[in-house]
């Protein structure tokens, strides 16, 4: 892992059952970057984040978070390592109020209970500032993707892994998203993992990209070379 990298992947592959979903799958991330993963349904985008968090295991290879070695980690200690994950949809929790879901966030970390946390991912998100004690049922579909992102944020991470966070959203409101992520960057010095569908959309607003195809690497380099490349946008970006 090169000293300016903060996320290092290592020849993983990761199976269901017979199917190879992952198959030595290695990139790096740098440390406060933006970087894109990208490729159709089904090229091992989800699969790559799971694998990362522990959510599913690897069958082989290993992940370099900051130099530690966190393969065979569980969920939860990869969280307190600094990994943190907002899965395809979200997962907020509507029966609750916005700072209820924004607590759940910070559940791992020793301090908990630390209100200046709270305090500074709500301004970071000042719609949802202004509905703290509101139910999340209320929210709108762009202001949902906030809270889930902040409800991340609240664990502090060194990393922040995004899966679709532009899926069912309105034009405008995805480009919003991608705004909001490079600021989170440029305020925080936070380092963000995107997988997208929406490739132009994602390499728009990242610094590199990895495109996944049947659980490989087949292309990657600066999100503008991979924007200009004919080849490979028409071969498996579709666009």
């Amino acid at each position: 892992m090169t000293a300016q990298s903060i996320l290092s992947v290592e020849e993983v592959s990761a199976s269901y059952g017979a199917v190879r979903a992952l198959d030595r799958v290695s990139l790096t991330v740098p440390a406060k970057g933006v970087c894109a993963v990208l490729g159709a349904n089904g090229a091992g985008k989800t699969t790559l984040l799971r694998t990362l968090t522990g959510l599913h295991p690897a069958s082989s290879g290993r992940v370099l978070l900051d130099g530690e070695d966190i393969t065979r980690l569980p969920a939860e200690k990869v969280i307190t390592r600094g990994l943190a994950h907002v899965p395809e949809g979200g997962g907020v929790i509507v029966e609750l109020t916005v700072e209820e879901n924004l607590r759940l966030g910070g559940l791992w970390r020793s301090d908990r209970g630390d209100r200046s946390t709270l305090n500074e991912v709500l301004e970071l998100f000042p719609p949802l500032a202004e509905r703290r004690g509101k139910s999340a049922s209320t929210l709108s579909g762009g202001e949902r993707q906030m809270l889930a992102i902040g409800r991340a944020l609240m664990a502090r991470p060194k990393v922040l892994l995004l899966d679709e966070p532009s899926l069912g959203l309105a034009p405008l409101i995805t480009k919003q998203i991608f705004t909001l992520l490079r600021d989170l960057r440029d305020r925080t010095g936070l380092t963000v993992v995107l997988v997208e569908q929406n490739a132009a959309g994602a390499l728009s607003v990242t610094e590199s990209g990895f495109v996944l195809n049947q659980g490989r690497v087949v292309a990657e380099g600066p999100s503008s070379e991979l924007l200009s490349d004919d080849r490979t946008r028409h071969a498996y970006l579709g666009f």
